[in-house]
């Protein structure tokens, strides 16, 4: 692959879209990790105006070193880049308050690491209506079509999706070509939605590399007997996530009225 090319095929993507649709730029969500930061370098590339937004929620300070970091680095480089500081603690904090009678459940902790997620989108559209811009997404093609690895309504939530065909090794394989600060290239993956800062690969049980391997194999046709012990793990987890995620991958389903009953 060609990492640079890609990048300006995507940049030339981004801005005739954004221009077709009379949008002024992109606002993203910087969240200290390799998506969102190739995402805002790609979309400061268009010279259109991009707001990088901060939106703590119990923010890992290593996370938000790593998201100010990259915030100056494109505002050296870029002149239509401005950002803003958005903290959601205390908007968090009182719906988990609200909400706190709900504290048997089961699914609390993970109900509420998604509504970290969906505070975070409708901040981001909030920002975007102010200012004419579109939502841009941080999906990578593993998490948006593979293993379905984010919030329905909430990072899943954007206008456009930039690098949701790119997998993980070619995101990182551009951003290192654009020269992305190196503590976001060598950092671990993770959401950033759990306060006890769990990455992406302890969630997932699996690697991104493994999880590229798996959906690679969805399109040979190979028995599941022809693959070693370590591989056939790895498939079920990758069919795992996958089957339990087609509700966010697959389009909303529609209950189409016969025109008889009209």
């Amino acid at each position: 692959m060609d990492s640079l090319k890609v990048a300006k095929y995507i940049v030339k993507w981004l801005k005739k879209y954004a221009i077709d649709n009379k949008m002024s730029g992109f606002v993203i969500g910087i969240s200290g990790g390799i998506d969102s930061a190739l995402t805002s370098t790609l979309c400061s590339m268009t010279k259109l105006k991009t707001l990088c937004l901060e939106l703590p929620i119990k923010q890992n300070i290593e996370h938000t070193e790593r998201s100010r970091k990259h915030i100056s680095f494109l505002k050296e480089k870029f002149p239509n880049v401005i950002s803003k500081n958005v903290d959601l603690n205390n908007v968090f904090n009182e719906f988990n308050l609200t909400t706190v009678d709900d504290i048997k459940s089961n699914n609390r902790l993970h109900a509420l690491a998604n509504t970290r997620s969906r505070l975070r989108m409708a901040t981001l559209y909030y920002y975007a209506a102010l200012d004419n811009l579109l939502v841009a997404g941080t999906g990578n093609k593993v998490e948006d079509f593979g293993v379905g690895f984010y919030t329905k309504y909430g990072d899943g939530g954007v206008d456009v999706s930039p690098i949701a065909d790119l997998l993980k090794s070619e995101v990182r394989e551009i951003a290192n070509a654009l020269e992305i600060n190196k503590s976001i290239l060598e950092a671990k993956p993770t959401d950033g939605l759990w306060d006890d800062n769990r990455t992406d690969e302890q969630q997932l049980n699996a690697s991104y590399e493994e999880l590229e391997w798996a959906m690679k194999q969805t399109y040979n046709g190979k028995k599941i007997d022809s693959f070693s012990t370590k591989e056939r793990q790895i498939l079920t987890t990758f069919y795992k996530h996958n089957n339990a995620n087609k509700h966010k991958m697959n389009p909303i389903p529609v209950c189409n009225i016969p025109l008889e009953l009209k």
